[in-house]
């Protein structure tokens, strides 16, 4: 018994941030009967802050892939076992045990039973024809020859395989070249993960989608183009059929019948920003005020930053000028930098500003920050800006770079909006709204003239932010932008 639970070793989904329950499949790198390393990456999961990948701590054979694609695993769960002494006993010896050092689902208790007939109704392998490289696993060549009514039993049955007397199936040195099926040869389509979590909530095979982006990669463009086809009434009755197949992939998007509504899980990075803002929205009493300033000396300055040696190489907006007036207007009302501790009733005064900025990525709302914003110079607060928000957009932005922050910036001009009323995010007392900059007529020196103008909406906790300190950060971080050699003067 105990060489069994030596021998097959099971790994638990961890806790990959601070306090989750939960994380959700994204992505299977390995089958059952592919060979793993320690320190390997076997999946890719989505919890309530990040993706991340999870590499495997122990050598070994999987044996059992607890949970599709696209299902969610609560935290200290058994999601995959690998045996980690294959053939030391014979693979005829290894499915049963296999079976009992799993706690869980009945498809991993019928594992150990000989007839796996009854075994493909209970779960959806979707990892057909994935894996790592050839050159460093084997995938056994019987894998893909279910067809579409085995194909259901899943990692289950492929652990029961080895049990059966017939050997020349289960030989793992078996070339993949025999498989019939030709699945496992096919090319894996090119994407990135954001782009394949949007195909699956979409609904769309990335391998019937013709990729347009560059060395074959599939775009988000044509993620959505391959969407919209799909949905499109067709003349041709073959068609029909094909509505069935995204169910297949995972329980993500369920389109109607008629293609005029899409229902998609609330769950990942979405479920989190809803659970988030709606607790900060009915805990925190909000208060925000507006104010409209002349901004056109700090897009000049943008300009004259660009073509500094200092900033080379540096991504510089407005976006950057703003954030270090807001630094700075902190830096004159500290007071505003604080968090309101409900359960010790106390006020935390933070001698830190960790500068969130809110950023749009494909898997939903994201605020990253800048550890101790506050202590960077403009070339450092360019570099770590510039930074953040390219790994926000790809989908890489660890939960580390989630937590902490004190203040946030939200810039909602990008897309053409001139203010709005911020939300807080939770366990902070302010967030700036930078809206855009256009060009309106101003009364400037006594004469109207055509001026760069913004307008900036600040959001305050009013429990621990009265009126006074919020309207003199707001009108301070103004002061700045409208007059930008104040970042010299008052910093």
């Amino acid at each position: 018994m105990t060489a069994t639970s030596q021998r097959f070793r099971e790994f638990r989904m961890p806790d990959v941030g601070e306090g989750l329950t939960e994380a959700e499949i994204l992505k299977w790198y390995v089958g059952p009967g592919d060979t793993v390393s320690d320190g390997q990456t076997v999946c890719e999961v989505e919890t309530a802050k990040a993706a991340v990948e999870l590499p495997i701590p122990f050598d070994g054979v999987v044996r059992e892939l607890h949970y599709e694609e696209g299902a969610t695993v609560d935290v200290g769960s058994v999601f995959i076992t690998v045996d980690t002494q294959p053939g030391a006993d014979g693979d005829g010896d290894g499915a049963a045990p296999a079976a009992e050092a799993v706690p869980a689902p009945a498809p991993a208790a019928e594992a150990a039973a000989p007839d796996g007939a009854e075994q493909p109704q209970e779960r959806q392998p979707v990892l057909v024809g994935y894996g790592v490289s050839a050159a460093s696993t084997k995938r056994r060549a019987r894998k893909p020859q279910p067809g579409a009514g085995q194909a259901g039993g899943g990692p289950a049955v492929a652990a029961a395989e080895p049990s059966a007397p017939v050997p020349a199936p289960a030989a793992p040195a078996a070339p993949a070249q025999t498989v019939p099926a030709g699945v496992p040869e096919a090319p894996r389509p090119l994407a990135k993960p954001p782009v394949r979590k949007l195909a699956k909530d979409l609904g769309v095979d990335l391998a019937a989608v013709a990729p347009t982006g560059p060395d074959g990669i599939v775009t988000r463009e044509d993620v959505h183009a391959a969407a919209a086809a799909a949905s499109a009434p067709a003349a041709a009755p073959e068609t029909a059929p094909a509505a069935p197949a995204p169910a297949a992939g995972a329980a993500a998007a369920a389109v109607s019948a008629d293609g005029r509504e899409t229902r998609v899980p609330i769950k990942g990075v979405r479920k989190a920003t809803a659970q988030a803002v709606t607790g900060s929205a009915f805990t925190a009493p909000h208060v925000t005020e507006f104010i409209t300033a002349d901004v056109t000396r700090t897009m000049k300055l943008v300009q004259e930053l660009k073509q500094d040696p200092e900033m080379a190489g540096l991504r510089v907006n407005p976006l950057l000028l703003v954030a270090k007036a807001l630094l700075v207007a902190i830096k004159r009302n500290p007071e505003v930098n604080a968090a309101w501790d409900e359960a010790n009733q106390e006020i935390v005064h933070k001698e830190y500003v960790n500068l969130g900025i809110a950023a749009a990525t494909p898997r939903g709302l994201m605020v990253p920050n800048i550890k101790d914003a506050h202590a960077k110079t403009l070339p450092q607060l360019a570099r770590e800006l510039g930074e953040l928000v390219a790994t926000a957009r790809e989908g890489k932005t660890s939960p580390a770079a989630m937590q902490g922050g004190t203040v946030t910036i939200t810039n909602v001009g990008v897309f053409g909006v001139d203010t709005g009323t911020p939300i807080l995010n939770p366990g902070e007392s302010a967030i700036l709204a930078f809206g855009a900059v256009k060009e309106r007529p101003w009364v400037h020196k006594g004469k109207v003239k055509p001026r760069q103008v913004t307008t900036l909406g600040l959001s305050f906790d009013h429990r621990l932010v009265d009126g006074e300190l919020g309207s003199k950060v707001l009108a301070d971080t103004a002061a700045i932008l409208e007059h930008p050699k104040r970042l010299i003067t008052w910093a």
